[in-house]
């Protein structure tokens, strides 16, 4: 099974050309059954991911272009009165798909940015009165644009939360864009691609990520670091348990991927930044973009040992 995860990896690294990390990190996060929030300026290749993942994972996909005018509605789906049937008869909306990529989600208004909260938390979405449940595997990997450009509306942290990791693909190495440049862009060759996993493929391993191994001494190292978010003066707050939880899911995630049945340290380092980035802000700054500067602190200050 790891070797067709590797398989995939490889697959879309063909597609996406020089983020071998970003890719890997992407591919952690869906297998602990995670959502994703890429954050870049536009034509960094978020589309383009977003296609690979679906294709090589044998998954359905939808895309949502969020927009100033989108309505809930537009997300969740809509009931429509039926002549024949004399009744009201629901039309499900692109959110009961497998894979749903939501395109610049900030720049939707903040009341059609919260329809994706309980899709997102639960699984289910509850329409005029009804809870219908969404499909399984459900991913979201949405997108958007910073917040310093026209026309954005800011992602509140109680929906930040919702992300298990936040990513940036930013710019290609010249090596990277060169050859892009030559062979053409990567979405010409998204055809191409094969679906390697099938959905029983991808429940067995989503299964087998909780039963990674990890020792009491690593989740001391978690807490440590946890705890160092909550005490430590720069901090404006610390992460919750809800994101000690996912920093966890991710790093038995990464070791899955590099073959082990074992969480290690470094799994934990590795994901840390794409984890806890997006839950910090340092205390001068509360209304900054993201914690990177802490994360680094947190890497060099807390002991592993």
């Amino acid at each position: 099974m790891r070797a067709r995860l590797e398989s995939c990896l490889q697959s879309v690294d063909r597609v996406l050309l020089g983020k071998e990390l970003q890719v890997r990190l992407a591919l952690t996060c869906l297998l602990a059954r995670g959502h994703l929030l890429l954050e870049d300026l536009p034509g960094m290749g978020k589309t383009t991911l977003s296609h690979a993942l679906a294709r090589v994972l044998g998954l359905g996909f939808q895309r949502i272009q969020f927009t100033a005018d989108l309505l809930p509605g537009d997300i969740l789906g809509t009931s429509v009165f039926d002549r024949e049937s004399a009744q009201f008869v629901f039309h499900p909306g692109p959110i009961f798909c497998e894979l749903i990529l939501a395109d610049e989600i900030n720049r939707a208004t903040p009341k059609s940015q919260s329809a994706l909260l309980e899709a997102m938390e639960e699984g289910q979405v509850t329409i005029e009165g009804a809870t219908r449940p969404l499909p399984s595997p459900f991913f979201v990997i949405a997108t958007q644009n910073p917040v310093t450009q026209g026309g954005t509306f800011a992602l509140p942290e109680s929906q930040l939360d919702r992300f298990l990791m936040r990513l940036s693909l930013g710019y290609p190495a010249r090596a990277a864009e060169k050859a892009l440049l030559m062979a053409g862009s990567g979405r010409q060759r998204l055809p191409e691609l094969e679906p390697i996993l099938d959905h029983a493929m991808l429940a067995a391993i989503q299964a087998e990520i909780p039963r990674v191994r990890v020792s009491d001494a690593l989740v001391d190292y978690v807490l440590r670091l946890v705890e160092a978010t909550r005490s430590q003066p720069q901090f404006a707050w610390g992460l919750s348990p809800r994101g000690s939880l996912a920093l966890l899911a991710a790093a038995r995630a990464w070791a899955y991927l590099a073959g082990r049945d074992y969480v290690i340290p470094e799994d934990v380092q590795a994901v840390l930044p794409a984890v806890a980035g997006h839950r910090l802000r340092e205390r001068a700054d509360p209304a900054g973009q993201g914690g990177g500067t802490l994360v680094q602190w947190l890497l060099r200050e807390v002991a592993a040992v």
